[in-house]
């Protein structure tokens, strides 16, 4: 009975363990928490029942099953978030990684407990030690999971990070795994014994180190990523403002020169000159500029659309837009313009795949109940559109798109929508933006 209960207890590691991987994807759920402890607690535990009646039928080490059995898990994990694979991985992994430097921790207290016994098994305290530093861990992580680590799913700059990341953890599993004792005699001298320990502490202690390195260097990624968009922003109100200047100048040479056109205006009409009158208001009529010079009240979002209301008149794109915003926006405008932008650039790309005469491109935005931001954007496309699994797949490279990720997560990040819908050659995305939380 009590091997049953020790190999049960070493097993019973995957309930922090799991705690602490949805602490960051709280927000990426596929059920509610609720549901989720309902069926991830007793599979849990039927995996230690489980474990524990092998280890004892078959005389295997509790150790060796946590393996099968956190794959178990961590397979429920992958399919349990709405993230990307890799991420989901690399976070199960980063926790695997400290969990093993806290078992390889375990083994050593284990060897110090019970001098001149072998240090694998693992006794019933040291189990008992294993599971409480184990919980205590997820305590100590509680707050760095659920704002550091949650930054780090948000920022789409990072995404390229996350290709290497999980390296890491997998290298320190192997390390705690390599000096793990073979042999019940291995640590039988003292000051082995002591040197175990604190090499297992030293594991814990870079991988955490580790850890933290890797944030730093993701908000440094982030931070710079930000600057860059809003130098983006900054160079099309750049471009805004001197095509709103080059018009505002030409109205105003426009309209010094009515003076003049109504004088002759009124001498050809002195002389029922009826022919000419005509051929001159035409010729006039041509040489005055559109009168509507913003799209939106929103500086911003003015900015983004005017900029690229002129590259679709370069690349002979219609376009139109219906842009009802006010000046102050309930949901962020680095956000909105993240979208629009981004969505304008697939839309434009799209384009000028398509057939001439059938280019054409709208833009609506509005408010709804005063807290939400409904956009709109429809265009025509050539061609066939590549989907696998609800994402959208890159036509630049293998892969999923970037663009339509990037409008996705902007979107979603603060219980917002977004909804893509495409056929008979048009592809219209809705966008529901929401205040930040």
């Amino acid at each position: 009975m009590t091997e049953f209960l020790r190999s049960s207890l070493e097993l019973t590691v995957l309930l922090p363990g799991m705690l602490l991987a949805c602490l960051p994807v709280k927000g990426y759920l596929r059920m509610s928490p609720a549901r989720l402890a309902a069926v991830t607690v007793p599979l849990i535990l039927f995996l230690c029942c489980a474990g524990g009646a092998v280890s004892c039928l078959f005389h295997v080490e509790a150790l060796w099953l946590l393996f099968p059995a956190a794959a178990v898990m961590g397979t429920f994990y992958v399919h349990m978030v709405r993230i990307t694979r890799l991420k989901s991985v690399s976070i199960y992994l980063a926790i695997c990684g400290s969990f093993s430097c806290m078992c390889s921790t375990a083994v050593a207290v284990n060897s110090l407990l019970n001098p001149g016994e072998p240090a694998l098994p693992l006794s019933l305290r040291s189990a008992l030690f294993w599971f409480m530093i184990c919980c205590l861990s997820v305590l100590a992580a509680w707050r760095p999971a659920t704002r550091a680590a949650r930054r780090l799913l948000e920022e789409e700059a990072f995404a390229q990070t996350w290709y290497v990341f999980w390296i890491l953890p997998l290298l320190f599993i192997w390390l705690n795994l390599f000096i793990l004792p073979r042999t019940p005699d291995i640590l039988e001298p003292e000051r082995l014994r002591q040197l175990y320990l604190l090499l297992s502490l030293a594991f814990l202690f870079l991988l955490l180190l580790f850890y933290a390195l890797f944030y730093l260097m993701a908000s440094s990624l982030n931070r710079n990523d930000r600057l860059r968009q809003e130098n983006q922003l900054l160079s099309m109100q750049q471009a805004r403002y001197d095509s709103l200047q080059a018009a505002i100048e030409q109205t105003r040479q426009s309209r010094h020169d009515m003076r003049h056109h109504f004088h002759i205006l009124q001498g050809f009409a002195a002389q029922e000159n009826w022919e000419r009158l005509a051929s001159y208001l035409d010729e006039v009529q041509g040489s005055i500029p559109e009168s509507k010079l913003g799209l939106c009240e929103n500086t911003a979002v003015d900015s983004v659309a005017g900029y690229f209301a002129m590259r679709y008149k370069e690349c002979g794109i219609p376009v139109t837009f219906a842009l009802d915003l006010p000046p102050q926006l309930p949901a962020p405008e680095t956000d909105l313009c993240s979208v629009l932008s981004n969505l304008l650039e697939n839309a434009m790309e799209a384009g000028m795949k398509t057939a001439p005469e059938r280019r054409r491109a709208k833009v609506a935005a509005h408010l709804h109940s005063g807290h939400m931001v409904l956009l709109s954007v429809e265009n025509t496309y050539d061609g066939k559109v590549r989907e696998k699994d609800g994402v959208f797949l890159s036509s630049k490279r293998p892969g999923e798109g970037v663009g339509l990720q990037a409008v996705r997560h902007s979107a979603e990040k603060n219980g917002g929508y977004v909804r893509f819908h495409y056929g008979d050659g048009v592809f219209t995305a809705n966008v529901i933006l929401r205040g930040g939380k």
